[in-house]
C-alpha cells in the first residue's frame, strides 16, 4: 500500500520539477482514497507557505469538511520541515510516510522530530525510507540540472561581457 501512494507523491514531485520548483510531492489518503495532493510551488506562488504538504492538507481538509484529518495518512517524498511538521500535528494526521530524509531541514527525525514530541497533545505514527532511492534521485537530478543551468548562465554572462 505504501508503495502505491508514494508513487503518487512522486508524480506530484515531478510536476514541481517540470515548472522549475524543487521536486517535493505529497498525497493524503483517507479510507484508501487520495483526498489531497500537493507539490512544491514556493517560487511560482511567491510564498513560503506553498509547500507540498500544506497544499495537500488544505485540499484534504476541504474534502473532509474539517480541519481534523485524524484517520488520514500523509505520503511525502522528502521529510517535512518544521512548518509542515507543525501543520501535520495540528491537523491531527494519523501517520506520515516519508520517502527521503532531509538532514539539512527535516523535522521528522533528522534535526528534530516534531511529529512525535510527547509534549504535544498529538503524536504521529512515522514510517521512513519508503522508495527512498527513487525520491532521492528525483531531487539529485533536479539539483544537478540546476547547477548545470547556473554554470551555463555564468558562462554566457562572461561571454557577453567580452
Amino acid at each position: 500500500m505504501d508503495l502505491r501512494y508514494m508513487k503518487e507523491a512522486l508524480k506530484e514531485a515531478k510536476k514541481a520539477a517540470k515548472i522549475g520548483e524543487v521536486p517535493i510531492g505529497c498525497v493524503i489518503v483517507y479510507q484508501d482514497k487520495i483526498i489531497g495532493r500537493g507539490y512544491n510551488r514556493r517560487n511560482t506562488k511567491k510564498t513560503t507557505l506553498a509547500h507540498a504538504e500544506i497544499t495537500a492538507i488544505q485540499k484534504a481538509s476541504k474534502a473532509m469538511g474539517d480541519w481534523r484529518l485524524e484517520d488520514c495518512v500523509l505520503y511525502v517524498t522528502l521529510e517535512p520541515c518544521q512548518m509542515c511538521s507543525g501543520a501535520i500535528v495540528q491537523a491531527r494526521i494519523k501517520e506520515v510516510v516519508v520517502g527521503a530524509m532531509n538532514p539539512k531541514a527535516g523535522c521528522a527525525g533528522s534535526i528534530l522530530n516534531i511529529l512525535q514530541m510527547k509534549e504535544f497533545n498529538h503524536q504521529v505514527e512515522l514510517t521512513t525510507g519508503v522508495m527512498e532511492e527513487e525520491c532521492s534521485q528525483v531531487l539529485k537530478e533536479f539539483f544537478a540540472g540546476l547547477r548545470e543551468r547556473n554554470k551555463q548562465e555564468k558562462l554566457l554572462s562572461k561571454e557577453e561581457q567580452c
